[in-house]
């Protein structure tokens, strides 16, 4: 597997080795030894599934917060999205900073999106399958969402009328959110 680092260092991009033949591919979409290898440790628990049906459609900053965050392993297996991570960690010198990248079946690209950063994407085409691993449980009390159009954030959507969830359209400014994590006070 390879692994690089997007703009922002602590995002990583993953790229699984296909092994293809006339039947089709086989691979390993994560590995706990690769991982390791790499200094990344982690123990996910939880598996999640998205299908968006239209083009247009944006899934909008979301978080969970401390004492629960999440990191995620994020990619889409089905149609292609335009992925973002937003770093929410107060006293970080890349605050507020985003990192994107296009995830898609053809493309087998992963984002690893650490604990202390927000995840968005928009969908490119339609009926969009994201899957994500999580290395923390759902807890609906620390769930959250930014705003997707927040300004102090400036994500380039691509997009003015997107296909946008009720909660998603209910989501504050980031200065308005309750999101607590920090790099000078609280352990991430």
């Amino acid at each position: 597997m390879k692994i690089t680092e997007l703009s922002l260092p602590e995002v990583k991009v993953l790229e699984p080795r296909y092994f293809e033949d006339f039947r089709g591919y086989y691979c390993e979409t994560y590995s706990k030894r690769t991982m390791e290898a790499n200094n990344i440790f982690l123990t996910f628990v939880q598996d999640n599934h998205s299908l968006s049906l239209k083009t247009g459609t944006i899934r909008a900053i979301h978080f969970q917060n401390n004492p629960k965050a999440q990191t995620k392993l994020v990619r889409c297996t089905r149609g292609r999205v335009m992925d973002f991570a937003v770093d929410l960690r107060k006293g970080s010198p890349t605050f507020k900073c985003w990192a994107g990248i296009e995830l898609s079946e053809e493309n087998r690209r992963q984002i690893l999106i650490p604990q202390g950063f927000g995840h968005g994407f928009i969908t490119l085409e339609d009926n969009c399958e994201v899957l994500y691993k999580v290395d923390e449980l759902y807890y609906p009390e620390l769930d959250r969402a930014i705003a997707w159009n927040d300004p102090e954030i400036g994500i380039p959507w691509g997009i003015s009328n997107p296909v946008v969830s009720e909660k998603d359209r209910k989501a504050p400014r980031l200065c308005d959110s309750d999101v607590n994590f920090r790099i000078d006070g609280y352990c991430l």
